[in-house]
């Protein structure tokens, strides 16, 4: 598979809400930490487009409600602009459960 060629926008802070695009049996997620984040003092983490993190399901089955969880990103409402100057967005922003 080959690597994403452009700069990923992160627009999506700790503590957003995202749809879980999955049949783990989440369907709404909460960011709570970035996985590999290095940031400034006082800055909220950002993600992107294929960055992971660690998110706690706020809706689901009941096994599955109130855990703590790795995702994956899929969508972003947020556009990106790929090397060949197209840019892409979606409609939503989702996330895969992953482990």
């Amino acid at each position: 598979m080959k690597a994403k060629q452009s700069k990923t926008p992160r627009a999506l802070a700790t503590g957003t809400k995202l749809t879980c695009a999955d049949n783990t049996g989440a369907r709404v997620v909460q960011i709570v930490s970035v996985f590999g984040y290095h940031g400034v003092r006082r800055r909220q983490p950002k993600m992107g487009l294929g960055d992971l993190a660690t998110v706690t399901v706020k809706k689901g089955t009941p096994d599955m409600r109130r855990k703590l969880v790795r995702a994956v990103v899929i969508r972003a409402k947020k556009e990106m602009r790929r090397p060949s100057g197209m840019r892409v967005s979606f409609d939503d922003n989702a996330v895969v459960v992953v482990d």
